[in-house]
């Protein structure tokens, strides 16, 4: 098993290093790409030395089985061939193909089986707050249909990668002593703020952000669902949050709803209002599930519930999801 991954010097390219070794996953050699700008550099993973090499058009792929690739969207363009030309499986992390019709976009909890019919060698790894939602929202459809999908995210600096997080703190440093803050990568401050505004707008007046969470949803449960979105960048560090409103064909009592939760793979249930526990971002970096919490009615609609979701959207939403696809292939004899 030779695995590569394409990005290595990036926040879920580091994250891959970290989630690989974690779970031991079984490799017999691995290779990091990175541009040439990061080319050079060395990394450690399970006590030995890798060094990054430039991602270029040759024949680098020829003996590689997987390739996770979290570059973004106009370097898997441009390097999908070069990667699966030999037949390695490319796991792509970027928007780049999500919503092609003969790409599956996979969230192994939810439609697994997609990912073994990838006629191009290209997995499409979902957005992170597309994940997050639709391992939550699958315990609920396996109970009844979801009619529509109401959400707020909460999305943590990290979602716009390293410089983002270091942004955020440098902020904090500047404000603390009476300087004006650097504001770079998003439009406006986000220290002691909220932005509601992640990725460009669109002509509808969503953000594009907003869309992939209505169309990818719909591609990864094949199903009609409809999902309206507003997404919000927040002054928190690591691991988005959601708070989402479900309408359901047929009334399903809470108890059900929480049992769905408690047995759903990949999520922990953290639901006990009166000694306040629910998830929050704060404890719940670093850790591979979806956590759900504040479960109830909808006051407005007797088939609505509403709940409360968080996750690490470096880990779940991104290299943790991917590895998962890879470990499914590998499970059912399906690399190559």
């Amino acid at each position: 098993m030779n695995v590569a991954i394409v990005g290595a010097s990036g926040a879920v390219g580091q994250e891959f290093l970290r989630v690989l070794e974690q779970r031991n996953f079984p490799m017999d050699n691995l290779v990091l790409f990175g541009s040439s700008r990061s080319a050079g550099r060395e990394y450690t993973f399970r006590g030995k030395q890798y060094t990054v090499k430039e991602l270029k058009h040759n024949d680098d792929f020829k003996d590689i089985d997987v390739a996770f690739v979290s570059a973004g969207g106009s370097t898997s363009i441009e390097f999908a061939e070069t990667i699966t030309k030999h037949g390695a499986v490319m796991i792509d992390n970027s928007s780049a193909f999500r919503m092609e019709n003969d790409v599956p976009l996979v969230v192994p909890e939810v439609n697994p089986e997609d990912a073994l019919n990838r006629p191009r060698g290209i997995i499409a790894n979902p957005n992170c707050t597309t994940i997050q939602m639709v391992v939550a929202l699958k315990a609920i459809e396996n109970l009844s249909h979801i009619k529509r999908v109401h959400v707020a995210t909460y999305q943590a600096a990290s979602g716009a990668g390293a410089t983002a997080m270091a942004e955020l703190k440098k902020q904090y440093e500047q404000l603390l002593k009476g300087e004006e803050p650097t504001v770079e990568k998003f439009a406006y401050q986000l220290a002691y703020n909220l932005i509601p505004h992640v990725d460009v707008f669109t002509d509808n007046g969503y953000t594009k952000e907003e869309m992939k969470m209505y169309n990818e949803t719909r591609k990864i449960m094949h199903s009609d669902i409809e999902v309206s979105a507003t997404c919000v960048r927040v002054p928190v560090m690591r691991a988005h949050s959601e708070a989402t409103w479900v309408e359901t064909e047929r009334p399903l009592s809470l108890e059900e709803v929480r049992q769905a939760f408690a047995t759903m793979e990949g999520v922990v249930l953290q639901d006990e209002p009166a000694n306040k526990v629910y998830p929050m971002p704060l404890f719940i970096a670093d850790h591979d599930e979806v956590y759900v919490g504040r479960i109830r009615k909808d006051l407005t609609n007797p088939n609505g519930l509403s709940f409360w979701t968080v996750s690490d959207q470096i880990r779940k939403g991104a290299a943790l999801n991917a590895v998962q696809i890879a470990e499914y292939l590998l499970k059912v004899g399906n690399i190559r």
